[in-house]
């Protein structure tokens, strides 16, 4: 409701690194990588919609923080990575504001949203065409991550 074109782009997700980011990691680096991540799967929760950007809409995280960036420092095997804030966009700014685009159809989110998230993909867009998942790797099953 509140970005179908976004929708029709990408499910909702959470990007923990960007391209330039993963430079020179192949798929199978990242795989070893992710298995190997000693905290396990990821628990995010997130607070309610903020706007950004004339229309754009983000459920921020609130807690969970701290393991997403240790996440990020581990992907990329190294402690000096830049924090990048963890958020779901639900409305991206490029797009045309969409009709349902509304505080109203946003309000429902203002209870707060938990995921867990048990893997971690690498995907890729082509021009302006629909994301595409390259590959998919499971965190290891243990205690969770929060934070």
């Amino acid at each position: 409701m509140l970005d179908p074109v976004q929708a029709r782009l990408i499910r909702a997700h959470v990007t923990l690194c960007r391209e330039g980011e993963l430079e020179g990691l192949g798929g199978a680096e990242l795989e070893a990588r992710v298995s190997a991540f000693d905290s396990g799967v990821l628990t995010l929760r997130f607070g309610p919609p903020e706007l950004f950007h004339e229309h754009g809409v983000l459920l921020p995280c609130v807690e969970g923080q701290e393991a997403f960036q240790a996440l990020r420092r581990w992907v990329l095997s190294s402690s000096t990575v830049r924090p990048h804030a963890a958020h779901i966009t639900l409305a991206h700014p490029r797009n045309p504001r969409a009709a349902g685009n509304t505080p109203m159809n946003a309000a429902p989110l203002e209870r707060g949203l938990a995921v867990t998230f048990p893997t971690v993909a690498r995907i890729r867009q082509t021009g302006s065409a629909a994301w595409e998942q390259l590959s998919e790797h499971h965190l290891p099953a243990g205690r969770g991550a929060s934070g």
